[in-house]
């Protein structure tokens, strides 16, 4: 009975210990180290004999982390003097009315780049507000390219666009040129490449992808665009309020803030966003060049756009998807599945996804190929 109960605690232990392959779109695969440091002040930070999910916000614990998340955040972006780093509740859903209530003006209505799902509800939130002028969309193809040769308005209140689409695996690979303020989606490629932020006056990302844990939200603003409205703004609503209130003017998420801490000192440690980049050139492109080459496979956006954070393709022979699909979950290849807007199979290789990841789905999809082609 004892040796029973032995082989079945090892096997248990074997199979809990079996190698999984996180493709998950977000919440998404994390740094391992960021895992260990976050899990281990749960237990006790800093030796101080509580957990870092009962100190009080109003600590001189939680206080230093909230600076040093700030200043790292100053630093690896190169965030001017005039711009505040606010850490918000609500996810980027929420951005998508706080943006218009702060900053729309009836007499100008701001414009919107249509390129995908989060486009379309940020237009949507925006539209409660005034009219909403969009100056271009890519809906008519399935939002498998970023629209070009669009032009923006003069007296817009301000131009938001989605640099990076999660579904359609499209993603902006330059900075729009614009006159009017300029208003970015980032929640699913902050912080993997620099950014000029000096192009931009405001850009907000849920932390669920690339900075940590879901519960918290990043938003970069640049001061003087603000108090330019005539209505009455809700005091949550009003990003003053938090930059008055250094993003504490409730309770703050000090979990996730901690972990987006955890995850901006991995990312110094890297060599910062020019080394990130480059390294996710590098991890993008040993997929994408596997896709381009496997007779089985092919890409869904437009090659000029192609993300480098989510990779979506399909398959020639529709009949073999949900086979190769059985065969990635049985090799624990998690969260492939592409959405159902546009099907086949999907690769978020955010940040903290391996190269050797990406190799074994290379691999898996070689393999597949061999047998079924």
């Amino acid at each position: 009975m004892i040796i029973f109960a032995c082989f079945y605690l090892e096997r248990i232990e074997s199979k809990s210990e079996m190698k999984k392959y996180n493709f998950n779109a977000g919440p998404a695969i994390l740094p391992r180290q960021v895992i260990e440091s976050s899990s281990a002040a749960v237990k006790d930070l800093n030796n101080s004999g509580l957990s870092l999910i009962e100190i009080s916000h109003r600590s001189s614990d939680f206080q230093a982390i909230l600076d040093e998340a700030v200043a790292l955040t100053r630093e690896l972006l190169n965030v001017p003097e005039n711009y505040s780093v606010l850490f918000c509740h609500g996810g980027a859903s929420l951005q998508f009315c706080m943006i218009p209530y702060n900053l729309t003006r009836k007499e100008n209505p701001p414009a919107y780049l249509e390129t995908g799902v989060w486009a379309k509800k940020a237009i949507k939130e925006a539209r409660l507000f005034s009219e909403v002028e969009v100056v271009a969309s890519s809906a008519d193809d399935n939002f498998n390219h970023i629209p070009t040769g669009y032009s923006v308005p003069e007296n817009a209140s301000y131009f938001h666009v989605t640099s990076n689409n999660t579904i359609y695996g499209t993603q902006m690979h330059t900075t729009p040129e614009t006159t009017v303020p300029l208003v970015v989606d980032m929640s699913s490629d902050i912080f993997s490449r620099p950014v000029d932020l000096s192009k931009h006056a405001l850009i907000y990302a849920g932390t669920q992808k690339n900075l940590g844990t879901a519960g918290v939200t990043m938003v970069i603003i640049k001061n003087d665009i603000l108090g330019n409205v005539d209505r009455e703004i809700p005091s949550m609503l009003n990003y003053q309020t938090h930059i008055d209130n250094g993003s504490m003017f409730n309770t703050p998420s000090v979990f996730a803030i901690y972990t987006a801490l955890q995850t901006l000192k991995w990312l110094k440690s890297l060599g910062g966003l020019e080394a990130v980049q480059k390294q996710n050139e590098d991890k993008a492109k040993i997929l994408y060049d596997e896709i381009d080459t496997n007779p089985l496979f092919s890409g869904t956006a437009k090659e000029e756009d192609r993300s480098l954070m989510n990779i979506t393709f399909v398959m020639e022979d529709k009949e073999l998807e949900q086979k190769f699909l059985e065969e990635a979950n049985s090799n624990n290849f998690i969260g492939i599945k592409g959405h159902r807007l546009v099907g086949g199979f999907r690769a978020s290789i955010y940040n903290a996804m391996p190269k050797e990841s990406i190799e074994a789905l290379v691999s898996l999809m070689q393999e597949f190929a061999n047998k079924n082609n």
